[in-house]
């Protein structure tokens, strides 16, 4: 009888420790998937509420209700605190695209937001950059303008870091696909970021990722592309040499630190 009792007292500690571990779970989803919504429908409100006619502006709100609409697929379908925490990004991400609106606005960004976990060790624009890879030219910029359209709030594209910025062309689209496209998006961070090609125009830490200047330069070596649009001329004294880096964008134009 000692027995059956002890057997039955194990039973039942047993099924309340499940039962306790179950509510503990279900509580610690509700918090993820309030939090998530919270972010999304902050989100809805600004992308409802705000417009504007400059390029910049019309494309950062682009930007953020691409988001928003995806934000609100991931919450229909999340049913996990990781899908639900993936929701949260995706809509604080588009708050970020809301602020670079607000900037190119000329009005307050509002606070700050939490930090993107994409964007971690990306850094941010600091001063303007203009650059030509294969025949194209591409700008970019810690503040929107004309030639600069499209913000991009930081990430890291093959490993690499991307600054959050302004930019003339969405070009990490592009990267983010395969084939070429992605030897052109690595040209293009090379170009506008490399340390090789001076001071990158963002903090030393965000550098990593792009090697020394060596490094660089077996990513451009003749046995990698061919000898051709990569060769010594291309990359030597004229587009990249001291003429176009040493005036606008030398020495005292890329100090200080680093907001896709």
């Amino acid at each position: 009888m000692e027995c059956l009792l002890v057997v039955l007292l194990m039973v039942m500690l047993g099924a309340g420790l499940v039962w306790w571990q179950r509510q503990r779970a279900a509580r610690d989803l509700a918090d993820v998937q309030a939090d998530a919504r919270r972010w999304y429908e902050r989100l809805g409100g600004q992308v409802m509420n705000l417009s504007g006619d400059e390029p910049a502006v019309r494309q950062a709100l682009a930007d953020a209700a691409e988001r928003y609409h995806a934000a609100g697929s991931q919450l229909e379908q999340a049913r996990s605190a990781t899908q639900y925490r993936l929701a949260r990004e995706t809509a604080i991400e588009g708050l970020t695209y809301i602020r670079a609106a607000r900037v190119a606005l000329g009005i307050d960004p509002g606070p700050d937001l939490p930090p993107l976990a994409a964007a971690s060790g990306a850094g941010q624009l600091t001063v303007p950059r203009q650059v030509d890879v294969q025949g194209q030219t591409f700008k970019a910029g810690p503040q929107p303008g004309r030639d600069t359209p499209y913000y991009y709030p930081g990430g890291r594209m093959q490993g690499r870091p991307v600054p959050a910025g302004w930019y003339s062309t969405p070009w990490w689209k592009t990267a983010l696909g395969a084939g070429a496209g992605v030897i052109g998006g690595m040209l293009i961070a090379d170009a506008l970021f490399s340390p090789s090609f001076g001071d990158p125009g963002y903090d030393a830490g965000a550098a990593e990722g792009f090697g020394d200047p060596g490094d660089v330069g077996a990513d451009f070596a003749a046995g990698d592309f061919g000898g051709g649009d990569f060769a010594a001329g291309d990359f030597g004294g004229g587009d990249f040499g001291a003429g176009d880096f040493g005036g606008d964008f030398g020495g005292g134009d890329f100090g200080g630190g680093f907001d896709i």
